[in-house]
């Protein structure tokens, strides 16, 4: 019996969460903004800056308030009732096709029990693996779809997206364009 992540307590997953309209808007202002470009993929940091090379994250070195249309995302995603406490941390990745990031689970000492993930752009396979058995689960994540970890999904999978420029969508090959990612979290203080 092969296992989704339906069956998987704590994943939350919602297609068409932000419209067409929405996420033509938040591409338009993200693109705007500073990318950092230190890693093999571009990134921007809200909230908190996450430091990569310590895998951690220093609660005294607050950059200031999500702006703009990501604040009001993240009031969204609590009011919604999404997410518990409305995050106060937020990484926008972007992924280009042939471009992926390794199965992990995220900092577990630095961020709260929920964390939040938005696609916007290209559709994505993304691949969930459990700690400790490495029983493996694929999800296509579409564009404008929402991803919630909380629970067993936050703390026990692993989450990962393989390097590649095509997923496998129900039989059939289809290329991946620019996908952006925003993942929202509430940091621990």
């Amino acid at each position: 019996m092969s296992v989704t992540i339906s069956d998987v307590e704590g994943f939350q997953l919602q297609d068409n969460y932000l419209s067409e309209a929405e996420e033509v808007s938040l591409i338009e202002w993200i693109d705007q903004q500073l990318w950092d470009t230190t890693l093999r993929r571009r990134v921007q940091h809200y909230g908190y800056r996450y430091d990569y090379t310590a895998r951690d994250i220093d609660a005294a070195l607050f950059l200031g308030e999500l702006p703009g249309p990501l604040g009001e995302l993240a009031k969204r995603l609590a009011d919604e009732g999404y997410l518990k406490t409305e995050p106060d941390q937020l990484i926008i990745n972007e992924y280009e096709p042939g471009q992926g990031i390794a199965a992990h689970v995220d900092c577990i000492p630095c961020f709260g029990p929920q964390i939040a993930s938005i696609s916007l752009g290209s559709h994505v396979g993304m691949d969930f693996i459990k700690v400790a058995d490495q029983t493996k689960i694929s999800q296509t994540l579409q564009a404008r779809s929402l991803l919630v970890f909380s629970d067993v999904a936050r703390y026990e999978w692993k989450h990962g997206i393989a390097a590649r420029k095509s997923d496998l969508i129900e039989g059939k090959r289809v290329p991946r364009s620019r996908r952006v990612s925003l993942t929202f979290r509430v940091v621990v203080k």
